[in-house]
């Protein structure tokens, strides 16, 4: 019978990270998230429908609030 060997593996070349992975586990889906503000954004929206600026303009304020929320758990809006 020939005699294989099985080549090392070197894993000084590729740390792990822990943190990095930590913190993918412990961030939230996006869907999950804000429901309180999505909700009054959507409604904003889907109620005031007369103009598409004015509708923007007049659920800027809950737009924001969804925003900030939505950043505070580290996803861009």
């Amino acid at each position: 019978m020939s005699d294989l060997k099985t080549p090392a593996v070197d894993t000084t070349d590729t740390p792990v990270d822990n943190t990095k992975i930590a913190q993918q586990e412990e961030k939230p889906k996006p869907c999950c998230v804000c429901k309180p503000e999505k909700e009054e954004r959507d409604k904003c929206l889907l109620f005031n429908t007369d103009d598409s600026d004015s509708s923007l303009s007049s659920c800027e304020e809950y737009i924001q609030k969804y925003k900030a929320c939505m950043k505070g758990y580290g996803f861009e809006v």
